[in-house]
């Protein structure tokens, strides 16, 4: 089988394409034939060895794609061959798991969308529930042509909120826009006035926020009393900092988290929200985006256009 590897960090170019001995499942496993991967901002950063927590090279990078199951090992009965999982695969044609790790897509969900759906709306939901969202707020969500900023238009729109989505070119506000956003804002000319003018002075309730740096600092200016900004990460290159005399005079908070920390340290919770959301994607009343599909061999290029901000939503390996 073919599979995309890391051998040493560094840019999208050093990535190079093998071919690997076709994996068997063992006790407890299931292979995997993989139809499409999802390819994320963290991949670019593992790749270059940036992400908090490294993979040692040689690596296959990322951890989100669609398949169907061609072969069960000993022990495995609640799955069959056929079946149609979501799993945390990386970029390679197949994948060994263990039985535990997947789940059957429900019927009607194409394998493109599941492999867009999994990260961004796990990040986008967690990030909602930790910031306490309530039906009736208004929810400024930054970077909202991206995969986690999108999945949050989504989210916070079927949670009943006001959203106001902010994004660096027409075309990603329009996505958003189709996404539910009640009002799209593009960054690159401020947004401080137009949130504190759409919400009669009072500012955003909820700030999620995956860019950082000036965007965070500007947030602070917009955010509404007792309000809470989610610290989603730092596409913008600089991690923020809060000034707690801000905080003081503004009665808000500023939240982080991982979704990688909530499967560690609370996996029924993590594992709780899947079967939401997976019912909400069965259901219709989800929407995962992606604007590229490229073929596996071109995982390179995938995270080319993530580099340069030409992505919406998600980039796909097909």
């Amino acid at each position: 089988m073919k599979a995309v590897i890391c051998e040493r960090y560094g840019p999208p170019e050093t990535l190079i394409v093998k071919d690997l001995p076709s994996p068997e499942p063992g006790p407890g496993e299931v292979k995997v034939a993989l139809r499409a991967r999802g390819v994320s901002y963290t991949d670019l950063l593992k790749i270059r060895g940036q992400y908090q927590v490294k993979d040692e090279p040689p690596f296959v990078p990322g951890g989100e794609a669609s398949g169907e199951i061609v072969a069960l090992g000993d022990g495995v009965a609640d799955l069959a061959v056929g079946d149609r999982v979501l799993c945390g695969s990386g970029f390679a044609e197949e994948a060994v798991q263990l039985a535990s790790t997947v789940c059957k897509l429900p019927e009607g969900v194409e394998l493109e969308a599941a492999a867009a759906f999994r990260s961004s709306y796990m990040t986008a939901y967690y990030a909602l529930q930790r910031g306490r969202l309530a039906a009736g707020e208004t929810l400024l969500v930054h970077g909202a042509g991206g995969g986690v900023g999108l999945a949050a238009v989504d989210v916070g729109k079927l949670l009943g909120a006001r959203v106001i989505a902010t994004a660096g070119s027409e075309e990603k506000l329009a996505v958003c826009r189709r996404l539910g956003a009640d009002h799209a804002i593009d960054y690159r000319e401020g947004f401080r006035d137009a949130v504190r003018a759409l919400t009669a002075g009072r500012g955003a309730d909820v700030i999620y926020d995956p860019v950082g740096g000036d965007v965070f600092d500007e947030s602070m200016r917009c955010i509404a009393p007792f309000g809470r900004i989610l610290i989603v990460g730092f596409t913008g290159g600089r991690a923020a900092l809060a000034k707690t005399n801000h905080l003081l005079i503004k009665d808000a908070e500023v939240i982080g988290f991982t979704i990688g920390a909530l499967s560690r340290h609370d996996p029924e919770w993590a594992e709780r929200n899947l079967e939401v959301l997976l019912g909400w994607l069965g259901a219709g009343r989800i929407h995962p985006h992606y604007s590229h599909l490229l073929p596996l061999a071109k995982a390179a290029e995938a995270m080319a256009l993530i580099a340069s901000r030409q992505v919406i939503g998600k980039v796909l390996l097909v």
